[in-house]
């Protein structure tokens, strides 16, 4: 594999900031690279739909503030990242039909593929091992991460995911209706596509701990401008319903790990998260009341000591 540099080192005045393009394999994944390179690497995988920029800020600030040094990209089809567009159609409702009749699904990849781009990178950046930490479908890969490269694992925290059995619940039927196209607005101009995310995040949200619709909007529109990819969307969606559940594969995991589920999460339901821990050895579960599928600013400085502590049990084994 030919991997290339393209580091533009920076400085925020409280840790320094790289970032750069690292050619893994079959596509092109843009990261970046806070803290200190002597401390212990962390690497943070995003969900569905979502660019690196979706880790917020404060958290990231936190983990570095306690000694790691996080690495967070953009998946592929996302954000920075190149497209992995293979000529197949990514027909969600036809996937999930023969996903619930067990069937073969032919995707332009899977989260096996996406894994595969976690190692790559880590082997552009020279890192032979990693605390991994994953949210939404980001969790899923960090699980098949951790069970598929255990030597390559330090430690496993997964936030608001599933095992991704075929048994386990939908999403709330609105959301699964608006993921579908019905009841939302129509059409890529940003503000239509701006206006649509929200009506999707307010959905989502935790209701106990709200984020003011100002502020969401902000983030959205930050977020169209750096990159506005839906076709990519649906190829991980896509990728998602094909790769099915992998549940068995957790046997393997054998790091200290930490799993974190909202109670009144309506998109990944919180029995997907109890059957990670279910799943992998002396897996410790915590269910955080009133929280739904995303990072509330009053719950950052709990999921920031969740992960740290969690990490730090690498080193006291």
């Amino acid at each position: 594999m030919t991997l290339t540099a393209m580091h533009s080192k920076t400085f925020n005045q409280h840790h320094p900031v790289r970032q750069g393009q690292a050619n893994c394999g079959p596509v092109t994944i843009h990261y970046q690279d806070e803290g200190y390179l002597t401390d212990k690497p962390l690497l943070l995988i995003m969900g569905l739909g979502s660019q690196l920029t979706l880790w917020p800020t404060e958290l990231v600030n936190t983990l570095v503030d306690e000694g790691f040094r996080v690495i967070r990209f953009d998946n592929r089809d996302i954000g920075l990242s190149s497209s992995a567009n293979n000529g197949i159609d990514a027909d969600l409702k036809k996937a999930m039909l023969r996903s619930r009749l067990r069937l073969p699904i032919k995707s332009n990849y899977t989260l096996f593929d996406m894994v595969s781009d976690c190692i790559n990178l880590l082997d552009h950046l020279d890192l032979p091992k990693v605390h991994v930490v994953g949210a939404s479908m980001g969790g899923m890969i960090a699980q098949l991460f951790a069970a598929l490269h255990p030597h390559r694992t330090l430690s496993l925290t997964s936030i608001m995911s599933t095992t991704n059995e075929p048994w386990l619940p939908m999403p709330r039927m609105d959301i699964l209706l608006n993921m579908a196209g019905y009841g939302v607005p129509r059409g890529h101009e940003k503000e239509i596509a701006i206006a649509r995310s929200l009506q999707f995040w307010k959905k989502i949200s935790s209701p106990m701990y709200p984020t003011p619709d100002e502020e969401i909007l902000a983030r959205l529109a930050a977020d169209f401008d750096r990159a506005y990819r839906p076709s990519g969307y649906l190829r991980q969606s896509h990728a998602i319903i094909a790769t099915g559940g992998f549940r068995k594969l957790l046997r393997n995991i054998d790091c200290p790990t930490q799993i974190i589920h909202g109670s009144s999460d309506p998109l990944v339901n919180k029995k997907g998260g109890i059957d990670s821990a279910k799943s992998i050895r002396r897996a410790k579960l915590e269910l955080i009341k009133g929280m739904g599928h995303d990072f509330p600013k009053q719950l950052l400085p709990r999921l920031g000591e969740l992960i740290a502590y969690n990490a730090l049990q690498t080193h006291s084994r």
